[in-house]
């Protein structure tokens, strides 16, 4: 069940990413701290979090760069 609670919060942030795109870094980290506390379990992450994850960090960062001081 712990892994669906995931699935929902994840969904959440989603959902809140694209209301609020400004605070999308800040959703980044929330979705590494539930991911983290996932592996804190110890129950093993399912591949397509783990991409996520990874597709995630890569769109921040590219937009990071673009992004003028």
């Amino acid at each position: 069940m712990a892994f669906d609670d995931l699935i929902m919060r994840i969904n959440m942030m989603f959902t809140d990413m694209e209301n609020k795109p400004e605070d999308a870094h800040e959703l980044l980290e929330q979705i590494h701290m539930e991911l983290n506390q996932f592996k804190a379990t110890g129950q093993p992450l399912p591949e397509d979090l783990v991409k996520l994850e990874q597709r995630l960090e890569a769109e921040l960062d590219a937009t990071n760069k673009g992004a003028k001081p």
